[in-house]
């Protein structure tokens, strides 16, 4: 219990990439050209769609609420890699910690809950076209996008209580570039098996937008093969939306899926999974501005009158 205390007092020291100096600046410069990417992507899809009034439609609002989920949930852990990178003595302190964990869970939780509102969305727009404006009205989509962040924020607070206040008696040392729940959890000293069985029911929770999403797009694909000449728009619509699912739920279910036994090789594959989930969380975040954009007509040329209001000015 002493040495519980002692390490709420003093905090975590993060790992990183300790056993690897030499790589520490390359990936410095890679995930800061990725964050900024991110930090700009992001911004102009939430300009774009609070500036053009053409944009005020509720899959846009969606949209800038994903953007905006991205931005946070980068920011909440992106800088504090950077500067793990260049600090000999790589610490977080415990009340930071349990904030880093809150901030991933919620933003993860919430992801998933708007990815289904988006995707009923796209379901009205297309297969009740007519009932549209009247289903999706201000009064519907607005609510709509609040509970999707109630449920995520509620989701990761029952989470990150039952997670934090474990007592941590053991090593106060995180293996991975962040307060990761995962990493963290190997450090308690106590029975987990109440965090982990509500782990796993909400693994189940946010299992339900995947079958929302997915009924939802086999109606959606239905309709469409059932229209003899489908406007371009209707396909290109949602394809952006569905291959932001697919990306999404495919690192989701990489990352909660049980991890091998092999006590040879921990070593290598702990490296490697803090690797794989970096960068693959980096680089899904950074696609996301740019597959929206390429996959969306009007947010391209959205941008480009954007782009050139501002050449103009200039």
């Amino acid at each position: 219990m002493e040495k519980a205390n002692q390490i709420s007092r003093v905090g975590f020291i993060l790992l990183g990439l300790s056993d690897q100096p030499k790589l520490e600046k390359t990936f410095f410069v890679l995930i800061l050209l990725m964050y900024l990417v991110v930090l700009l992507g992001n911004g102009v899809l939430i300009l774009v769609t609070i500036l053009d009034s053409h944009m005020h439609a509720p899959m846009y609002y969606f949209l800038g609420n994903l953007s905006f989920l991205d931005i946070c949930y980068t920011t909440s852990s992106v800088p504090l890699v950077l500067d793990s990178f260049l600090t000999p003595r790589k610490t977080i302190s415990f009340s930071a910690c349990a904030v880093q964990v809150f901030l991933s869970f919620a933003m993860g939780a919430t992801e998933c809950v708007l990815l289904s509102m988006m995707a009923f969305d796209h379901y009205v727009a297309i297969c009740n076209p007519l009932r549209y404006p009247v289903v999706m009205s201000k009064a519907a989509y607005v609510p709509m996008a609040a509970s999707s962040w109630a449920a995520g924020i509620t989701s990761s607070v029952v989470q990150t209580s039952q997670a934090m206040r474990l007592p941590f008696c053991g090593d106060n040392v995180i293996n991975h570039f962040t307060c990761e729940i995962l990493a963290v959890l190997k450090l308690a000293c106590a029975d987990i098996s109440n965090v982990i069985s509500m782990a796993e029911a909400n693994v189940t929770f946010l299992g339900i937008p995947v079958l929302f999403i997915s009924f939802s797009y086999v109606f959606i694909i239905a309709t469409i093969l059932r229209i003899p000449s489908a406007e371009e728009r209707i396909p290109s619509a949602c394809s952006a939306h569905l291959t932001d699912v697919v990306i999404f739920y495919t690192l989701f279910f990489m990352y909660v899926k049980p991890k091998p036994k092999d006590t040879m090789g921990t070593d290598k594959q702990d490296f490697s999974g803090k690797l794989i989930l970096l960068f693959c969380g980096a680089v899904t975040l950074m696609l996301n501005p740019i597959i929206y954009i390429l996959r969306n007509k009007d947010a391209q040329a959205t941008v480009r009158k954007l782009v050139a209001q501002i050449h103009f000015t200039q």
